[in-house]
Protein backbone atom coordinates (compact mmCIF):
# COMPACT_ATOMS: atom_id res chain seq x y z
CA UNK A 1 0.00 0.00 0.00
CA UNK A 2 2.53 2.43 1.08
CA UNK A 3 4.11 1.87 -2.59
CA UNK A 4 1.15 2.86 -3.66
CA UNK A 5 1.06 6.02 -2.41
CA UNK A 6 4.69 6.44 -3.54
CA UNK A 7 3.60 6.34 -6.66
CA UNK A 8 0.55 8.40 -6.94
CA UNK A 9 2.60 11.24 -5.49
CA UNK A 10 5.35 10.74 -8.39
CA UNK A 11 2.98 10.70 -11.06
CA UNK A 12 1.51 13.97 -8.98
CA UNK A 13 4.77 15.67 -8.98
CA UNK A 14 5.85 14.40 -12.35
CA UNK A 15 2.59 16.11 -13.68
CA UNK A 16 3.55 19.17 -12.28
CA UNK A 17 6.99 19.80 -14.36
CA UNK A 18 6.81 22.21 -16.78
CA UNK A 19 6.53 21.14 -20.76
CA UNK A 20 10.16 22.21 -21.04
CA UNK A 21 11.25 19.92 -18.55
CA UNK A 22 9.19 17.14 -19.38
CA UNK A 23 10.30 17.37 -23.03
CA UNK A 24 14.03 17.28 -21.54
CA UNK A 25 15.29 20.66 -23.36
CA UNK A 26 15.45 22.63 -20.07
CA UNK A 27 17.99 21.24 -18.36
CA UNK A 28 17.87 24.24 -15.28
CA UNK A 29 14.63 23.84 -14.65
CA UNK A 30 15.56 20.38 -13.85
CA UNK A 31 18.55 20.74 -12.21
CA UNK A 32 16.11 23.73 -9.83
CA UNK A 33 14.32 21.24 -8.98
CA UNK A 34 16.76 18.59 -8.10
CA UNK A 35 18.45 21.35 -5.70
CA UNK A 36 14.74 22.24 -3.86
CA UNK A 37 14.71 18.31 -3.45
CA UNK A 38 17.75 17.80 -2.22
CA UNK A 39 17.32 20.88 0.58
CA UNK A 40 13.92 18.95 1.74
CA UNK A 41 15.92 15.57 1.80
CA UNK A 42 18.71 16.94 3.91
CA UNK A 43 16.36 18.64 6.10
CA UNK A 44 13.15 16.43 6.70
CA UNK A 45 12.58 14.30 9.72
CA UNK A 46 9.70 12.86 8.04
CA UNK A 47 9.72 9.87 6.24
CA UNK A 48 7.28 10.03 3.85
CA UNK A 49 8.61 14.15 2.91
CA UNK A 50 11.87 12.41 2.32
CA UNK A 51 11.01 9.45 -0.03
CA UNK A 52 8.69 11.69 -1.41
CA UNK A 53 11.59 14.31 -2.27
CA UNK A 54 13.79 11.41 -3.61
CA UNK A 55 11.48 10.37 -5.87
CA UNK A 56 11.00 13.96 -7.53
CA UNK A 57 15.11 14.46 -7.28
CA UNK A 58 15.32 11.17 -9.56
CA UNK A 59 12.71 12.29 -12.22
CA UNK A 60 13.79 15.61 -12.42
CA UNK A 61 17.83 13.84 -13.00
CA UNK A 62 15.94 11.22 -15.50
CA UNK A 63 14.74 14.46 -17.34
CA UNK A 64 18.17 15.85 -17.09
CA UNK A 65 19.76 13.36 -18.44
CA UNK A 66 17.71 13.60 -21.94
CA UNK A 67 18.85 17.15 -22.39
CA UNK A 68 21.93 18.95 -23.35
CA UNK A 69 24.09 21.29 -20.75
CA UNK A 70 24.69 24.76 -22.39
CA UNK A 71 28.05 23.37 -22.37
CA UNK A 72 28.23 20.62 -24.19
CA UNK A 73 25.12 22.43 -26.72
CA UNK A 74 28.11 22.24 -29.68
CA UNK A 75 28.71 18.36 -28.45
CA UNK A 76 27.06 15.30 -30.53
CA UNK A 77 24.55 13.15 -28.36
CA UNK A 78 26.86 10.33 -28.59
CA UNK A 79 30.59 12.27 -27.63
CA UNK A 80 32.69 11.04 -24.76
CA UNK A 81 31.29 14.86 -22.95
CA UNK A 82 27.60 13.74 -23.42
CA UNK A 83 28.16 9.94 -21.92
CA UNK A 84 30.21 11.12 -19.37
CA UNK A 85 27.20 13.90 -18.43
CA UNK A 86 24.78 10.93 -19.07
CA UNK A 87 27.06 8.45 -16.78
CA UNK A 88 27.48 11.49 -13.71
CA UNK A 89 23.38 11.47 -13.54
CA UNK A 90 23.33 7.64 -13.45
CA UNK A 91 25.79 7.84 -10.47
CA UNK A 92 22.75 10.82 -8.38
CA UNK A 93 20.20 8.11 -9.14
CA UNK A 94 21.91 5.05 -8.27
CA UNK A 95 22.46 7.31 -5.12
CA UNK A 96 18.91 8.22 -4.89
CA UNK A 97 18.12 5.19 -5.49
CA UNK A 98 20.32 3.72 -2.17
CA UNK A 99 18.89 6.24 -0.21
CA UNK A 100 15.45 5.25 -0.91
CA UNK A 101 16.52 2.07 -0.04
CA UNK A 102 17.16 2.54 3.39
CA UNK A 103 14.19 5.38 4.33
CA UNK A 104 12.33 2.54 2.82
CA UNK A 105 13.94 0.20 5.15
CA UNK A 106 13.29 2.43 8.58
CA UNK A 107 16.47 4.10 8.51
CA UNK A 108 16.19 7.70 7.74
CA UNK A 109 19.48 8.78 9.35
CA UNK A 110 21.18 6.62 7.46
CA UNK A 111 19.23 7.25 4.32
CA UNK A 112 20.08 10.95 4.88
CA UNK A 113 23.79 10.37 5.59
CA UNK A 114 24.03 8.75 2.24
CA UNK A 115 21.86 11.83 0.73
CA UNK A 116 24.80 14.12 1.92
CA UNK A 117 27.08 12.48 -1.01
CA UNK A 118 24.79 14.00 -3.41
CA UNK A 119 26.55 16.59 -3.17
CA UNK A 120 30.35 14.89 -3.96
CA UNK A 121 28.49 13.95 -6.81
CA UNK A 122 27.57 17.54 -7.89
CA UNK A 123 30.62 18.93 -7.52
CA UNK A 124 31.96 16.39 -9.92
CA UNK A 125 29.96 17.25 -12.51
CA UNK A 126 29.12 20.71 -12.05
CA UNK A 127 32.74 21.36 -12.99
CA UNK A 128 32.73 19.48 -16.05
CA UNK A 129 29.64 20.56 -17.09
CA UNK A 130 27.71 23.78 -15.61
Amino acid sequence: MKKFHLLLAALAIYGSYSMAAMAGKDISASMDVIASSYRIVLKTDSPQEFKQALITMKIAALQAQKGRPPKLQNEKMDSANMKDYRYGLSVLIGQIDNAAQLADAGQLQQAQQIARDFENTKKVYHRKYK
